[in-house]
Order: C-alpha cells, then sequence, then structure tokens
C-alpha cells in the first residue's frame, strides 16, 4: 500500500487527507500539496489522524512510560487516558522498565491517539547497551511496527558531530536519552550511527507501514548559558539531509530541532534559521528558556512553547513540573499538558491571528455567563472548581465592574 506522501505526489486526496483538512478547515487540495513537498505530514492510528505541520494548528506531544527505577503500568496506563481526555494530540512512550511490550499494548487498549516510539530505549533496556546490535535494533524497530505504533524517533548524529561536541565548551553535554543511548552505543562498539548505516532498512520499514520518522534532537542545549553550537548545526544539516532522502524515497519526517533549554531572546531566530533551512515540520521540546523554574518547569516550558510556536514551531513536546526531578504522576502529566495546549493556542493566535473561541468566551464573560464561559476555556473541569455556584465572582463581589456597568447603563 502506498504512504501518504506517494498518494499526495500522485494527487490522490486519501481518507486521511480529507480528515485533516475538515478538522482544520483548510482546503484538501492544499494540504496534499503540502505533503506531497514535506512541509505537513499525517500522523495516524486507525481512524484517529493528526496533521502536523505548515498551515495547522500547533501540536502538542505527551511524554509518559517506566523508567528502570520506577514501574508501574497501570499508572501509565492512567496517565495516558488523562492525555486524551484534555485534549493530547500524541502520546510517546519512553517506557524502559517491566515489560515493556505488554505496557505498549495496554496504552494501544486504552486509548486511540497515534503513538511514538524511541525504538533504542527498548533494545537497550531489554538487552543492555553492551549487548545490543543494529540487528536488535532492526528487529525492535519492525516488531513496534507491527503492533501499530504511527511514528518513530531516531537520533542520526554521527561520528564526527561527536567529535566536534568534544571541541566544544558545554556545561553540559549530551542531555538528549535517546541520543546519549545512540552515542554510547557508537562509541563502545567503535561505528558508526547505526541508524544511519542502516537508512535503507530503516526507511524500509516505516515505509511499509506509514510510519512518521522523527529525526532526534541529540546535541540540544542542557541549559541556557549553552548557546548553539557547530555540534548543533552539523546535526541540523544531517538531520535535513536524511530527511530530504526519506522524503524521496516515500517516508514522511519530522524534524526535532532547537528544543532543550534555549535563552529567551535566541528562540525566535533559532526556529526562524530552521524554518529557512528546511520545509520539514519542526518538532520542539520546550524550549526552557529559564535553568531556575525547577518545580515549574512546566510553565517555563509553556513560555519558551508560545514563543517557538509562534515563530513558526510545528510541534510541542510538553514538559511536566517534575522534568529534571523524577517521573510524573498523573496530575503532573494533566498540568504539562494543558500548560503546553495554552502556549500551542497562543502561538496559533501569532501565527494565525486570535481564535474565534477567545472572542466568544470574552462575550460569554460579558454577558455574565458562568456556563458559557467554562465551554471554551482549555481547561474547564479546572475553571468550573474555581468559579462560582451563581453570582458574580468572589474577588469583585457586588462591585463586579462589568455589573455594574450593566446596571448603570440606563441613566
Amino acid at each position: 500500500m502506498k504512504t501518504q506522501i506517494e498518494r499526495a505526489r500522485e494527487g490522490i486526496i486519501t481518507h486521511q487527507m480529507q480528515k485533516v483538512a475538515e478538522a482544520e478547515n483548510i482546503e484538501a487540495q492544499a494540504l496534499l500539496s503540502r505533503i506531497a513537498r514535506g512541509s505537513a505530514v499525517i500522523m495516524a492510528r486507525g481512524e484517529k489522524v493528526v496533521g502536523i505541520g505548515k498551515g495547522l494548528a500547533t501540536k502538542v506531544n505527551v511524554n509518559i512510560g517506566t523508567s528502570s527505577s520506577k514501574i508501574d503500568p497501570e499508572e501509565e496506563v492512567k496517565k495516558a487516558k488523562i492525555a486524551e481526555c484534555y485534549g493530547a494530540d500524541t502520546l510517546t512512550d519512553l517506557s524502559m522498565g517491566g515489560d515493556i511490550t505488554t505496557i505498549r499494548s495496554m496504552i494501544f487498549d486504552n486509548t486511540t491517539l497515534p503513538v511514538t516510539t524511541i525504538p533504542i530505549y527498548q533494545a537497550a533496556a531489554e538487552l543492555g547497551l553492551e549487548s545490543i546490535d543494529d540487528d536488535d535494533i532492526l528487529q525492535n524497530m519492525r516488531k513496534q511496527a507491527e503492533e501499530g505504533v504511527s511514528s518513530f524517533v531516531i537520533h542520526c548524529v554521527d561520528r564526527k558531530t561527536l567529535g566536534t561536541l568534544k571541541k566544544g565548551k558545554r556545561i553540559m553535554g549530551v542531555v538528549s536519552k535517546g541520543g546519549s543511548i545512540t552515542c554510547a552505543y557508537m562509541l563502545f562498539n567503535k561505528c558508526e550511527n547505526p541508524f544511519i548505516e542502516n537508512f535503507d532498512e530503516v526507511l524500509d520499514i516505516a515505509k511499509k507501514y506509514d510510519i512518521v520518522l522523527s529525526l532526534g534532537n541529540t546535541m540540544r542545549s542542557g541549559c541556557i548559558q549553552d548557546a548553539r553550537d557547530e555540534a548543533q548545526l552539523e546535526e541540523m544539516k544531517k538531520d535535513a539531509e536524511l530527511a530530504v532522502y526519506a522524503n524521496r524515497e516515500g517516508v514522511q519526517v519530522i524534524i526535532e530541532g532547537i528544543g532543550g533549554h534555549v535563552r529567551a531572546d535566541r528562540i525566535v531566530k533559532y526556529v526562524s534559521d530552521h524554518k529557512r533551512s528546511c520545509v520539514f515540520p519542526l518538532f520542539v521540546a520546550g524550549p526552557l528558556p529559564a535553568d531556575v523554574a525547577v518545580g515549574y518547569d512546566h510553565i517555563a516550558g509553556a513560555v519558551g512553547a508560545s514563543m517557538a510556536s509562534g515563530a513558526g514551531a510545528d510541534y510541542l513536546c510538553y514538559i511536566t513540573p517534575s522534568e529534571h526531578l523524577g517521573l510524573p504522576g498523573t496530575e503532573q502529566v494533566r498540568e504539562g499538558l494543558i500548560a503546553f495546549k495554552i502556549a500551542a493556542h497562543i502561538g496559533d493566535s501569532i501565527k494565525y491571528g486570535p481564535s474565534d473561541k477567545d472572542r466568544k468566551l470574552a462575550e460569554k464573560r460579558a454577558e455574565l455567563d458562568w456556563e458559557g464561559q467554562l465551554s471554551y476555556a482549555i481547561d474547564g473541569v479546572r475553571a468550573r472548581e474555581l468559579a462560582p455556584q451563581e453570582g458574580p465572582c468572589t474577588m469583585c463581589g457586588d462591585f463586579c465592574a462589568i455589573k455594574m456597568m450593566k446596571d448603570f447603563e440606563q441613566y
């Protein structure tokens, strides 16, 4: 069966393209053109389809999954269900502890969202970093593809870029877990990157199942003092080259870039530079414009994500209050997701203009219509918990500005 990008190049509007176009309120032909060019992708799981890229609403991904030190499959399922309930667009399962295949199956059974994985995670967790080989990694990808994974993250940093990193003066080195596992594999085995060396086989797997390839951001900065350096620029260039090749072979691609920790005054420039250098959808983790927000990194991250989205980033990876501290619980997942949905909304208002939902909520607020306001809120459940049952809000009481002016309009 042909992939979405192959169909788009043949001028065929697929069922998935039509659904995305209707959801985004754009012309299907415009979406087809963007998919054909590589500036937009469709991530699908069954009948659930998500469009990511140029001219589309900014999407938000939620990371879940066990670690080697905390394994509670039922908790991860709860997180996945919370994420879907509160409007996540995609899930990424980062599980590295317990029966990973079973955990992923449980997530599939309890959600409908497209699921992304980082295949080298499972290979390293189950076989040990010093024991895996290229075949183990590829076999893991085949197995996950058969299970219904919608997107793979692979880190394609090469030996040359690793050498460049060693010559640099970063406070923090590689802070990407998937990237560090890939680098460690290369260093231990004294070999090149297994994904680059076997890129054609990776593409064969992705093409067979129409899996979106997400090229990871190994060289992202781990603190705002670490400015964009030569290693980051080399990785960006390599990812763009691989993305062009993958597209030509019929595989949809997203590029992860400028994520991690980025000084606020650099975010817009970095996103703009990326957008000028290649057409592919940009996936951003954060970015965090401050290092001191520990415990509130979801807020700092949402500030950076608003700026990144407004500058052109297409896809945001949420951050929770537990970032840098531990595995998030269900409430942290909810808080992180809502923070980043707000960031995406703000970013879209910069890219596309104010949302009609903001206007409608304002109209309901002017009418002192509580239920009307809550119906347009990003998190109506939380808003309802804080709102009065009736009458004006308790901050103003009898001296509500809106009510007073309405009462005295007749004079």
